[in-house]
């Protein structure tokens, strides 16, 4: 394709997100700063996303959450990474730890499996009644919600990543009320991102993704990677995300989900044979 004569964005191929596991996607011959591995499972081959600017990256991160969270200034950040934290090329670890240090509290922190510890200091802030951002992935979240940890107006707690062969997998609603079950939570929210993306989509009250400006969704028919899909109907999840753009922003992901006709998404599992990802997908069976 000569991509001089690109005339709309319908003429652009999408890069299957698998290219990522076998090839170094790197725009222009620019040299590399980060390189970001997906977390995968034991024996599977995981995917590698070089980072050429890694400011970029942290525009992206502190942008995409003050449009929908607020100044990272105003929240204390924690994060319940077993499986993540232990890494030093988890794009995820690395999100964290740009946010934490935006916000600067000296509570800031990562937390494996020390959950005693974790509900100590969540129940310091809920005295304080302080604002608090804890992401968690889903078997962390669903242990840690046995303790019955306190909920209030200011807590805002994100599940992102399966079970990492640690529980059954659970479709995301099912999921999300376990944990309130145990944890008397009135929501829970969701990230969709992934090592091969610079950017993230965040739940709203509805329970749908939305995207930041720079970041748009689109849904092609299951059979066709070339075809574009409808409103309302599941077909496999493409995105454009052009803060990576020093590797590829058209992407076509293993994840099938529905767009809506105001632009927010669903996702509602992964294609057949499909690797098993660390990115909140969360396949019904």
């Amino acid at each position: 394709m000569d991509f001089t004569r690109v005339a709309s964005l319908n003429e652009i191929p999408f890069m299957p997100i698998s290219f990522f596991k076998n090839h170094k996607v790197v725009s222009g011959g620019l040299t590399p700063q980060l390189a970001f591995k997906s977390s995968g499972t034991t024996g599977t081959t995981t995917s590698t996303h070089y980072i050429c600017d890694p400011l970029l990256y942290e525009e992206s991160i502190i942008k995409g959450f003050t449009r929908t969270f607020g100044n990272p200034s105003e929240w204390i950040f924690l994060a319940l990474l077993p499986s993540y934290a232990e890494r030093q090329d988890s794009s995820l670890v690395y999100m964290m730890n740009v946010l934490m240090k935006e916000s600067k509290h000296a509570l800031n922190g990562f937390y494996l499996h020390n959950y005693t510890e974790l509900l100590g200091v969540l129940q310091m802030l809920h005295s304080a009644n302080r604002k608090v951002w804890l992401i968690g992935v889903s078997f962390a979240l669903l242990d840690f919600a046995l303790l019955r940890p306190l909920a209030w107006d200011g807590l805002v707690v994100i599940e992102t990543g399966g079970m990492k062969g640690r529980r059954r997998e659970l479709v995301r609603q099912e999921l999300h009320e376990e944990i309130k079950k145990d944890w008397a939570l009135h929501s829970i929210e969701s990230e969709y991102g992934m090592t091969e993306l610079l950017s993230q989509a965040w739940t709203n009250r509805a329970g749908l993704f939305q995207t930041p400006p720079w970041m748009k969704i689109s849904i092609r028919e299951s059979d066709d990677p070339l075809s574009v899909g409808v409103f309302g109907e599941t077909g496999g999840i493409c995105i454009t995300d052009l803060a990576n753009l020093d590797s590829c922003a058209f992407i076509c992901t293993s994840d099938l989900g529905k767009m809506h006709v105001d632009g927010n998404f669903e996702v509602i599992g992964r294609f057949d044979n499909s690797d098993l990802r660390g990115c909140n997908l969360l396949a019904e069976f």
